[in-house]
């Protein structure tokens, strides 16, 4: 049986995961990552997508996240996002919401930051289109 650590999901709205997991696969800022028992310890900032935790118990769940941090530290995985939800709570008006939002901010971004804002647009498009997918 694989080794398992405790996993927390956190919103400012509310505690969305405390859970036994064996795997979380989370959208790291630089590419996803997976966390498992004994991670060396990380910090890393989140890019919108989909994170997954493979529950010890044989559970899985997947969250919608549109960014935050990730702490990894041995027995334990924390994140903290700026906006979370269950898949299953995600419906199509609030997935286009949060494009609209992004589009809105990408095109009102400054010459320094429009390519950082138009990569929150296009990581939210990929995890609409995984979704629609799923």
């Amino acid at each position: 049986m694989a080794d398992k650590f405790t996993f927390d999901l956190v919103s400012p709205e509310r505690r969305l995961a405390s859970v036994q997991a064996t795997a979380v696969i989370i959208p790291g800022a630089d590419g996803d990552m997976t966390a498992m028992a004994d991670h060396v310890p990380t910090i890393t900032s989140l890019r919108p997508g989909i994170l997954r935790v493979e529950g010890a118990d044989g559970g899985d769940q997947a969250f919608l996240v549109t960014g935050g941090f990730a702490d990894i530290a041995g027995p334990t995985a924390t994140v903290l996002a700026e906006q979370a939800m269950p898949v299953a709570e995600v419906t199509d008006e609030i997935i286009e919401g949060l494009i609209a939002e992004a589009t809105k901010k990408r095109d009102a971004a400054g010459e320094d930051s429009v390519d950082a804002a138009a990569k929150v647009v296009a990581d939210l498009v990929a995890a609409r289109d995984g979704l629609k997918a799923a």
